[in-house]
């Protein structure tokens, strides 16, 4: 059954994507503003359609009240694509998501292309330290225009119960600008593993941390209050995950 539901859901979300992603890449030239974000939601939300009715995937939603009311980075954990659509519901409605990308996402068809003309903030990862100054750049940009900015500080997929070093461009934009910083942690791949086609129905948790102020922080001390909640939330969310039951 898992197999049929994972075939079936494939060939629903290229469909949808190839009839869906290039409403969004005409959509801003053509119609300007922010039309290429709405259309951008559209071809997000009838992706969810196929997540929770095909795959029978659903979402919970814990500490929502800590989300801030204006543009925020926010730095979650990665476990699988399923937080890249999800995490835009975390925000307040009438409000957008951009993320912080490597550049070779932007030329992988259709999805690549939405991605590209909803000005993602993407990077030159073998830039070393001027990434991080594109970060920072793009990533004030997109703040003043009220966009919330999601970025994985581990910088690719981590399995569950696994942990990456935690890097500095979010923690970086975020002392640069002096703006809130909200950390997530979710079990999205107890169900949706990374880099696997078979997926499980079942819920899967987003619990949103408490916001900080990065303002008069380092780099370093907003990575390791960020890492040190995430990791924490972690083991409540999957405890089987970490039988050690030890210190983040």
């Amino acid at each position: 059954m898992h197999f049929l539901r994972s075939i079936v859901f494939m060939t629903y979300a290229i469909l949808w994507s190839v009839i869906s992603a290039p409403l969004v890449v005409l959509a801003g030239p053509v119609l300007g503003g922010l039309w290429a974000y709405r259309c951008g939601k559209l071809w997000r939300l009838g992706t969810q359609w196929g997540v929770t009715h095909i795959l029978g995937i659903r979402t919970r939603i814990i500490g929502q009240e800590n989300m801030p009311k204006h543009a925020s980075v926010i730095m979650a954990k990665h476990q699988s694509a399923w937080e890249t659509m999800t995490l835009q519901d975390c925000v307040p409605d009438g409000t957008y998501c951009v993320f912080v990308l490597k550049q070779e996402l932007l030329k992988v068809p259709f999805i690549g292309w939405g991605l590209a003309a909803m000005k993602m903030i993407s990077i030159d990862r073998k830039a070393g330290k001027n990434a991080l100054e594109q970060v920072a750049n793009q990533g004030r940009e997109r703040l003043q225009q009220g966009f919330y900015v999601i970025i994985f500080p581990e910088g690719t997929r981590v399995a569950p119960g696994e942990k990456r070093r935690y890097k500095a461009g979010g923690a970086y934009l975020a002392s640069q600008v002096g703006c809130p910083v909200v950390p997530i942690a979710h079990n999205a791949g107890e169900l949706w593993p990374r880099q696997a086609f078979l997926k499980k129905p079942g819920v899967a948790t987003i619990s949103i941390g408490p916001a900080f102020s990065a303002e008069g922080l380092s780099e370093s001390e907003i990575n390791q209050r960020v890492e040190s909640w995430i990791e924490a939330e972690m083991r409540r969310l999957s405890p089987h995950r970490y039988p050690d039951a030890g210190p983040p």
